[in-house]
């Protein structure tokens, strides 16, 4: 197990057997790994072995905190913790973020008790109490886990950089620990791995586009039709959940649709697509921006604030209105090929 569990020390000795001990310093490596995963890359088995692990000497009155086993969350709550007495348990959530496990059913009552029997953790800590991260209420049943562990449960904070302050409070957590965030640097993060996910379909979409541009209109139009509809994705992929709070309304399809647009009025005016003829130009209106609508609605997923209803609503509504743009667009430009 030792060769598993990243910043193994040692092991420390309890009434229920041996625990490991756990750095909180991050090294080279666990950067490395974290800046790989961000792009996808080894992402669904960046994950550590769950149990029961122990930072710095805590003894049986030591707070206990509850985590993922997905390894970038299991390293930021060990950094945040350095130099504390801590235990940490971590839940098998399968690499599977808190919040997103908890979602999926994963970080929740039945493995956080199966947890806590698993692990021993009666026998450990005198105390019965576990600290959970807010982004996981909605996977557990605080009142279950009482009456199943006689555990219960504190919702310390929203980041795990604020648990040193919540611990050092006496376990009560401000207004601003309870604040969701989500600013620009957060979802600047979360672009990477959406880069990588889209452009699995993407690149093959835009070398059939480049082919069938070239069939029909020649190795210019082609040329430019390519990297134009890979420029609209990166505009729903990237650019509108960068400017998110900068477009108008609260749709992300309707956010996604206005970057599509001011992408392609910027290509209008600087790519030379005023050489086109009014047929492309408003092929290219109607279709780049409801490309890039349909990347930023799926951005909703990285998102902590959209309900589950609420995309659902979202999707009825805008993808038959994308479907529509592109289906006109093709129209209008098999339109212009054959009766021009």
């Amino acid at each position: 197990m030792t060769e598993k569990v990243p910043g193994f020390l040692d092991w420390i000795d309890t009434a229920r057997g041996r625990v490991p001990r756990i750095s909180g310093s991050l090294t080279l490596g666990d950067h490395v790994g974290a800046c790989l995963a961000r792009w996808g890359i080894n992402r669904m088995t960046f994950m550590v072995p769950p149990g029961l692990y122990a930072i710095g000497a805590p003894d049986s009155e030591a707070p206990v905190v509850v985590t993922a086993n997905y390894k970038m969350s299991f390293d930021i709550v060990r950094r945040a913790l350095c130099g504390r007495n801590v235990w940490l348990l971590v839940l098998e959530t399968y690499g599977i973020n808190v919040w997103c496990a908890a979602g999926k059913g994963t970080f929740g009552t039945g493995e956080l008790v199966r947890r806590i029997e698993k692990s021993g953790l009666a026998g450990v800590v005198s105390h019965r109490r576990l600290i959970l991260p807010i982004l996981g209420a909605a996977g557990v049943s605080a009142h279950r886990v009482k009456q199943r562990s006689g555990f219960e449960v504190a919702y310390a904070t929203m980041r795990a950089a604020d648990l040193p302050a919540y611990l050092d409070q006496g376990g009560t957590a401000t207004a601003a620990m309870r604040e969701l965030r989500f600013n620009w640097y957060d979802r600047l993060v979360l672009i990477p791995v959406e880069l990588v996910l889209a452009g699995r379909p993407v690149l093959p979409a835009a070398a059939l586009l480049y082919l069938v541009a070239r069939f029909f209109w020649g190795a210019g139009a082609a040329a430019v039709a390519a990297p134009a509809f890979l420029g609209a994705v990166f505009t729903g992929v990237a650019v509108g959940p960068l400017l998110l709070p900068l477009l108008p309304g609260r749709s992300f399809a309707v956010k996604g649709a206005c970057a599509g647009a001011i992408y392609c009025a910027l290509l209008y005016l600087f790519a030379g697509a005023a050489r086109w003829g009014g047929g492309a130009t408003l092929a290219a209106f109607l279709a780049f921006p409801a490309v890039s609508s349909f990347y930023t609605l799926n951005f909703t997923g990285c998102t902590t604030f959209t309900s589950k209803s609420g995309v659902k609503k979202e999707m009825r509504l805008g993808l038959p209105v994308m479907a529509g743009a592109l289906g006109a667009a093709l129209i209008i430009v098999t339109a212009g090929r054959f009766l021009g």
